[in-house]
């Protein structure tokens, strides 16, 4: 727990020491000891913000600090904080603290900083994550895929446009078909993005498959018609997110529960694979009494 939390606060660090910099999430990454994607997942549930916002807070932070100095530019300073034209750094900065940058130094006042974050994990209340242990070898994940923007915090509302995807029809087929544990439906995240790029900002487009598990290829007769998503034998943390009827409800439970795993997760002696994350719903039915949802988390045991 201590080498986690000293790799998450060098991390921290290196964003203060980078601020004004083009920041390298890779090395970023590296120095938490995880990839970029894990990095801002933890951040935005244990922080309750994107990565994105949150260095964009701090650099108008700073800001506020450079323009009570005096002496800089505005179109510097706004430079400085990766806006290109005073005009889109001025409504950024009234947008956070109610004055513009000229009337800020025109007549310097006391601000509300926005101070850097480091984190010191706890298990708030004595939280106990209750988990099983699952070994699963190779299987295939067989439904409908499309891309959705990135959403690190909180519930991605573009999951549903993947979900209407699946017409009735082809829901009663998958739920026939679902005959491997976990049965039911799941949705996943490819931590890929489209285009394959490096870094992975709030907005761009990710990878989804919502589907259910099969041990073997997808049947002939489905090609065309279900896409399919292959998984390496892996082991599993299964979280349970159960909740009651509303579907609002159960999407908090979830995001609540994904919270928890992202706090207890670098205390215990398991880190994550890097293979897609999966949330598993015991029915499409979202009218179904008692619903039950749970999280499958790959992992693997810390060296």
């Amino acid at each position: 727990m201590t080498d986690t939390t000293a790799s998450l606060n060098a991390a921290m660090r290196y964003i203060e020491q980078h601020l004004f910099d083009e920041i390298d999430f890779n090395e970023l990454a590296r120095i938490a000891g995880c990839t970029e994607y894990q990095f801002r997942r933890m951040f935005s549930y244990l922080a309750e913000m994107p990565l994105s916002e949150y260095i964009r807070r701090r650099r108008l932070s700073r800001a506020a600090d450079l323009l009570r100095a005096g002496g800089a530019k505005i179109i510097d300073i706004a430079l400085r904080c990766g806006y290109e034209s005073p005009d889109a750094f001025g409504k950024a900065f009234q947008a956070v603290y109610g004055v513009s940058p000229s009337a800020l130094r025109k007549n310097p006042a006391e601000m509300q900083p926005f101070p850097p974050l480091f984190f010191h994990l706890t298990l708030k209340g004595g939280i106990t994550m209750n988990y099983r242990i699952v070994e699963r070898g190779k299987f295939y994940l067989m439904g409908k895929t499309g891309y959705v923007p990135l959403v690190y915090y909180g519930q991605n509302p573009h999951t549903a446009d993947v979900w209407k995807k699946l017409t009735q029809a082809d829901l009663l087929v998958l739920m026939e078909y679902s005959q491997v544990d976990p049965k039911g439906i799941l949705c996943v995240y490819e931590q890929t993005t489209k285009g394959n790029t490096q870094t992975k900002w709030e907005g761009d487009e990710i990878f989804t498959c919502v589907g259910v598990v099969m041990e073997e290829p997808m049947p002939a007769r489905f090609k065309g018609r279900f896409d399919v998503l292959p998984f390496e034998a892996s082991t599993w943390l299964v979280f349970s997110a159960m909740d009651n009827t509303r579907e609002s409800q159960l999407a908090r439970s979830t995001k609540e529960t994904y919270a928890q795993i992202a706090e207890w997760l670098p205390t215990s002696e398991y880190e994550e694979t890097g293979a897609p994350t999966m949330t598993w719903q015991e029915s499409y039915d979202f009218s179904k009494p008692e619903r039950k949802s749970e999280i499958w988390v790959p992992v693997r045991k810390r060296g």
